[in-house]
């Protein structure tokens, strides 16, 4: 693996490494006025709107004349979405095909399907929207939360994998028993409906935080860039920030959904080779791109494919960046981005590894 190394060494044995192993949770600061001295011109209005939807709070910010009612065609547009995809929603397109095994779905969540086959091929499997028979005996869908024996894994596992899902135009149809989920690409997807709603409604300056995943319309309304915030979940604090213009930040942590059982860490990211909470020494992954389902599919995938073939596959790619953070104190900034990373003040004593094609 090619790779240059930026750290500072200044202090680094006075800081204690356990509280900097955070997996990173994404969330948008404004560090700065937007307006940049004429944030009271009408153009520059701040408007924003909430929305509860995929089983999280989610905040949009939007400026400009149109953004009012923009919002609200932005915020109608998530909740339409999660209307269909949902997994626990019997009207849903995904709850009929999970329990009926072949449907005729509308053009776009079929076309959602097939992104979700398509990214199980270019991740070598590691991303699998046919997990959830054994995602829902982990109790993380009700919060009803079981540790499944080997045994019960083994029978669930042969429900699940790409083969078990077959589309021909817009009708699905799964093998017997199995069933599949889109929250691996569900909120990515909503974030990019919700920018083209913005969009198509005269927006050009929004900032999305959908849960924490972040997508951004535009720059800022002064001209610059978004700062988003890399959260350590340990101390509460910031331990970087990424500077942005138009895109996707999308994080998966191990600290999002967890339970603890017999002083063991269950986290909701499962590995689909066997079933279990994913342990491939990533305990964060963020994706930069342009695309929010990609970054969302990426997040996942990357966390559970670990570094070194989450590495591999930015090489061969060029549709995405990436920070990860290793359970050995590493952080993984991929080029593309390294410019626009910056360690925050309280964590310069920590290295920052960048990976070069």
């Amino acid at each position: 693996m090619k790779q240059s190394r930026e750290s500072s060494d200044t202090g680094k044995e006075s800081r204690s490494m356990k509280k900097r192993i955070a997996a990173a949770a994404v969330s948008a600061l404004l560090l700065a006025s937007c307006g940049s001295g004429n944030s009271s011109a009408k153009s520059d209005e701040k408007h924003s709107a909430s929305v509860f939807a995929m089983d999280t709070y989610m905040n949009l910010t939007a400026y400009g004349d149109s953004a009012e009612d923009a919002l609200k065609t932005a915020s109608a547009a998530i909740t339409d979405l999660e209307g269909r995809i949902s997994v626990t929603d019997e009207g849903s397109e995904i709850y009929r095909l999970d329990h009926s095994g072949s449907i005729e779905l509308s053009v776009e969540t079929a076309e959602l399907l097939r992104f979700g086959l398509d990214m199980n091929a270019r991740t070598g499997g590691a991303l699998d929207i046919t997990l959830y028979p054994v995602t829902s005996a982990w109790g993380f869908t009700k919060e009803e939360h079981h540790v499944p024996g080997s045994s019960e894994l083994e029978e669930l596992l042969a429900l699940t994998g790409a083969d078990k899902l077959s589309l021909e135009g817009n009708n699905a149809k799964l093998a017997e028993g199995a069933q599949v989920d889109l929250g691996a690409v569900g909120k990515g997807y909503a974030g990019d409906l919700a920018v083209k709603a913005l969009r198509d409604g005269g927006v050009t300056s929004a900032i999305l935080d959908l849960g924490g995943n972040i997508q951004t319309l535009g720059t800022k309304p002064d001209g610059s860039k978004w700062n988003i915030g890399i959260r350590d979940p340990f101390e509460g604090g910031i331990f970087g920030y990424l500077s942005v213009g138009e895109a996707a930040v999308i994080t998966s942590g191990a600290y999002e959904r967890f339970f603890v059982e017999d002083g063991v860490r269950y986290w909701h990211i499962i590995d689909p080779k066997n079933g279990k909470p994913a342990a491939s020494g990533v305990i964060s992954s963020t994706i930069v791109g342009s695309e929010g389902r990609l970054c969302d599919a990426l997040s996942t995938a990357v966390f559970v494919m670990g570094h070194d073939r989450a590495y591999d596959l930015w090489r061969q790619s060029e549709d995405f960046e990436y920070i990860i953070v290793t359970d050995d104190m590493k952080i993984y900034v991929s080029e593309g981005i390294k410019d626009d990373f910056k360690l925050d003040e309280s964590a310069a004593a920590l290295d920052v590894i960048v990976d070069k094609r």
